[in-house]
């Protein structure tokens, strides 16, 4: 009798709470943050990575540690379960995109699993409806000052190495109108800052309007009132449009900042790759950025160990990173994906040899972003303030994007600086990726 009223007190305690826990890249942010917005408007009681007695698992499949990851967070979840703390366990994202099969047969007392393109069929299991009419209605989960605003999904490029398009289809573009809706009600919400990604942003407008669009969209894009800064995250190099470089050097809102992923730069390499560009292309083009926007910070990453690599291919790659001086650069190691164009190769670059070039690259860097930021001692920038950490407030200048790039530590033991505010701040010192400085205005 006393166990039967037990179980049934905890029954009706247990608030049906969904816990959503994001894996991977800022567009699983972004993909989380939709999904949250759907079931807030079903109203459903949602968070985001605390407690909750049923778990959306959105997962990535980009490359081995990332796919480690999404798999161990299911199994995690699946303990849980077993052991009676969560009712119920749903898994979404990339790896559910490219794995389900196996996912399925491997771990198969998952409630369900969900690819990228089924929202409305997810939404259905959770209870809620899919409302079409929520264009723009997101629970965001970065710091209230800045918002990814996805502009498109899915890749139309071959290259090589990269799973996407199996993950996430053919590219698809949002149209303008819909973009800018979006925008208007993050910077409604408090959004100063908007970030924008898609697999390529190059490739924007392409289907809907038949031409590269990017230009006129961020034309629309900063006459939203309420926001400062657009950024640009994910160019492609070949056909990139030049006119967003206009763009960008009229208008103030749009930060001189660039992320385009270069990958490599010798000519084999490129070319096995499927990049469509040489270094002499890629050289050229990063020279006409520098010409038109001499103030652009230019981000990009790179790939060592692909397969085929030789030392050769290894010590151009050096010396060009040290010719072009990136400010911001990230280095990966190659992950041989299955049922990429280049799984057919052998992936032979042993792994110690991939780490040792790796850490050489991002050695080098470290030595140009150190040499970089002492010549900004002295100087003066407009910071946003994202957080306070321990005794600092961290900012961020136009030329840094949230959790890639460098920050800017101000000493909150002597200045009270409000969390999503700008600042003028003057920089007093400089390491190799961190500023200090004290406020100005």
């Amino acid at each position: 009798m006393h166990a039967d009223l037990k179980t049934m007190r905890t029954k009706t305690l247990k608030k049906n709470r969904i816990n959503v826990v994001t894996l991977g890249c800022s567009k699983n942010v972004y993909d989380s943050e939709v999904l949250m917005g759907q079931l807030k408007a079903s109203g459903k009681d949602v968070v985001h990575e605390q407690e909750g007695n049923v778990v959306v698992i959105n997962t990535c499949g980009f490359i081995n540690n990332a796919k480690e990851e999404s798999v161990n967070t299911i199994l995690h979840y699946m303990q849980k379960k077993e052991e009676g703390d969560v009712d119920k366990v749903f898994v979404t994202g990339c790896l559910s995109e490219r794995y389900k099969p196996d996912l399925e047969k491997e771990i198969p007392n998952v409630d369900q699993y969900f690819g990228t393109t089924e929202l409305p069929g997810l939404l259905k299991a959770l209870g809620a409806d899919y409302k079409h009419e929520l264009i723009g209605e997101r629970l965001t989960t970065t710091p209230k000052n800045y918002a990814y605003l996805k502009i498109a999904e899915g890749c139309d490029r071959p290259c090589s190495f990269c799973a996407i398009p199996l993950m996430r289809g053919k590219h698809k573009s949002t149209p303008i109108e819909d973009v800018v809706t979006e925008a208007e009600k993050l910077a409604a919400n408090g959004v100063k800052e908007l970030i924008l990604i898609a697999q390529d942003l190059t490739y924007y407008g392409l289907d809907l309007y038949k031409k590269r669009n990017l230009a006129e969209l961020l034309e629309h894009l900063v006459k939203v009132e309420g926001i400062d800064w657009i950024r640009l995250h994910y160019a492609f190099p070949t056909g990139f449009p030049m006119d967003v470089l206009d763009v960008m050097n009229r208008e103030p809102k749009i930060c001189n900042y660039l992320d385009i992923p270069l990958q490599h730069i010798s000519d084999s390499i490129l070319k096995s790759m499927r990049r469509g560009t040489t270094k002499e292309k890629t050289t050229k083009l990063l020279k006409e950025f520098r010409t038109k926007v001499p103030e652009m910070t230019i981000r990009t990453t790179l790939i060592v160990g692909y397969p085929g690599e030789t030392e050769d291919d290894f010590q151009t790659l050096k010396q060009w990173v040290k010719d072009m001086r990136f400010e911001r650069l990230g280095c990966f190691t190659y992950s041989h994906e299955e049922n990429t164009h280049a799984y057919n190769l052998e992936d032979d670059v042993p792994e110690e040899v991939k780490m040792q070039r790796a850490n050489e690259i991002m050695e080098i860097q470290s030595q140009i972003s150190w040499e970089l930021n002492q010549q900004k001692i002295g100087q003066e920038f407009k910071v946003v303030i994202d957080r306070k950490e321990g005794n600092y407030f961290v900012g961020r200048t136009e030329f840094d994007s949230p959790d890639v790039d460098n920050e800017v530590l101000i000493d909150a033991t002597k200045t009270y600086l409000k969390t999503g505010e700008f600042a003028t701040i003057k920089v007093t010192e400089a390491e190799d990726f961190d500023l200090y400085g004290e406020v100005i205005s």
